[in-house]
């Protein structure tokens, strides 16, 4: 799953101590707009053992959540989910191409009245479409989100075991790469994102989808500008009518 899924879920990068989240029981500090990355129980029974290890490497978070069996699982069941307003919004922006399609073939036979109805029919479903197009994205994020917090909740437990078993004291999150983001990283090498995924799949016992497909966001049609003509010709004929 690539980044287009959500890279409005993950504005800042987040470091992950795997050795104090794992000493301490609490989740490093990280930014409000980021879902922070859950502790492990600190119970040696319940949970992986602190990581004392010095190695420095990479996750892109984002990737690993929706990459993992469970988190594309979900955002496809999304996607299915959001195909009626996505459709809905799609015949809502054609509409209004079609308005303004016929407002800038008929100006010149329109008179002033005909002409001025039909502005204001365009730049109200135009507000109206805004509105919903703003509701439809909002609601799409709140539910990426969730289906983020979630995964997380329990991918967290794997990431720290991954890094105690193999050395690493610190993993910096890619998902918000540069320069949105403060890592630059600097080999591939050092991401372990693929790795953890597979041990998640592993845990989660979550087979592949059988057809993977990418998470529909709500339709990011962009209908053109009314174009209002200037003046009206004083030759224009006076026998249009407004529009049904």
């Amino acid at each position: 799953m690539t980044s287009k899924l959500v890279t409005f879920l993950l504005a800042m990068t987040i470091v992950v101590s795997v050795g104090a989240a794992a000493q301490t029981g609490t989740a490093p500090s990280s930014p409000a707009s980021s879902p922070a990355l859950p502790a492990a129980p600190s119970s040696a029974a319940s949970g992986p053992a602190p990581s004392t290890g010095t190695r420095v490497g990479t996750i892109n978070i984002e990737q690993a959540v929706f990459g993992s069996n469970e988190g594309r699982r979900d955002a496809e069941a999304l996607s299915k989910k959001l195909e009626p307003k996505q459709t809905e919004l799609k015949n809502k922006s054609d509409e209004i191409e079609s308005l303004k399609k016929q407002l800038n073939t008929q100006s010149a036979s329109l008179n002033d009245d005909a002409r001025q109805t039909l502005v204001k029919q365009i730049e109200s479903k135009q507000k109206i479409f805004d509105r919903d197009m703003q509701d439809a994205q909002e609601d799409f994020t709140n539910q990426q989100r969730e289906i983020m917090s979630r995964i997380l909740q329990k991918m967290a437990p794997v990431i720290q075991k991954f890094a105690a078993e193999n050395g690493y004291g610190v993993l910096l999150d890619t998902s918000a790469p540069w320069p949105q983001g403060p890592v630059i990283p600097l080999s591939d090498a050092m991401d372990v994102t693929k790795p953890v995924v597979d041990a998640y799949n592993v845990q989660s016992g979550v087979p592949a989808p059988a057809a993977s497909a990418p998470a529909v966001k709500p339709t990011s049609t962009r209908t053109t500008p009314v174009t209002k003509p200037a003046t009206t010709p004083a030759s224009k004929p006076q026998t249009g009518a407004p529009p049904k």
